[in-house]
């Protein structure tokens, strides 16, 4: 039973109640009202988008199950874009199915062109006859392969090197190193491929020509110090820069040279 004493000190508890309710309501509302001005805010501070390119381009995506590795359409800084999977600018992605042919093989994807100089060339090959390593795939299987499929396949590769302690890699015989601390014989062919699959792919040269004097940024973040084969957003805008020289001769800026020169890394 309770008694009058203490059913006397529960009224204050239950007026100290009501009030907490109400003050968590206004709180709430409170919450609310600043969200609503924050988004207002926000949308009013919008990054300018040159009105010549397509909107989608940087049309905000909210994906749940977005990668961590993905850079949405939408974190473009001003005279950016992002070569976004999620529209056409995925063409111009190592990942793309692109094929071309290069030095008289025909490659599935500039990833598997890349992916496949880790491999094996032939029996002799000092990475064939390693013992204790599996090479779940072909030179060739790979070289047909597109998007993650290749990059995959060029992971398990990777292992593989880091077993044998090398840090080379391979086209026609000729060895060279994969991450080098100054552009050589890999960037050169990265470059060269790159070229073909534009030139090779009409739609891949006409959404290139189609960023304009963008500034084309990649859709994934990359490593640290990453070499720069690995900047293929820059090796594309040179490309871009010679294309448009040669279609419009009269109005481009001056031919760009292929020095071997470090990327922009973000």
């Amino acid at each position: 039973m309770i008694s009058d004493h203490q059913y006397g000190k529960a009224k204050p508890y239950r007026y100290v109640l009501r009030q907490s309710r109400e003050n968590m309501r206004h709180s709430l509302l409170m919450i609310v009202t600043l969200t609503v001005v924050f988004a207002g805010s926000i949308s009013g501070q919008q990054i300018a988008r040159d009105p010549r390119y397509p909107r989608h381009w940087w049309t905000p995506i909210v994906d749940p199950k977005k990668p961590d590795w993905e850079i949405m359409p939408q974190e473009a800084a001003e005279g950016e874009v992002i070569l976004s999977k999620r529209h056409e600018l995925g063409l111009l992605s190592n990942f793309a199915p692109t094929p071309f042919v290069f030095h008289g093989k025909r490659y599935a994807s500039l990833e598997g062109f890349w992916q496949m100089m880790k491999y094996p060339e032939a029996p002799d090959d000092p990475r064939a006859k390693f013992s204790g390593l599996e090479w779940k795939y072909t030179r060739d299987q790979v070289a047909q392969m597109v998007s993650f499929e290749a990059n995959h396949a060029g992971a398990m590769a990777s292992d593989n090197m880091a077993k044998m302690g090398i840090t080379w890699v391979s086209f026609e015989g000729k060895r060279f190193e994969y991450k080098p601390a100054v552009p050589g014989e890999h960037y050169k062919l990265i470059v060269a491929a790159t070229w073909e699959k534009v030139k090779q792919n009409p739609e891949v040269k006409k959404v290139l020509l189609s960023t304009g004097d963008l500034i084309l940024k990649p859709d994934h973040h990359q490593e640290p110090n990453a070499p720069a084969a690995w900047a293929y957003y820059e090796i594309l805008m040179q490309i871009r820069t010679e294309l448009q020289k040669s279609e419009r001769p009269d109005q481009s800026r001056p031919l760009s040279t292929f020095e071997l020169r470090a990327p922009i890394l973000i």
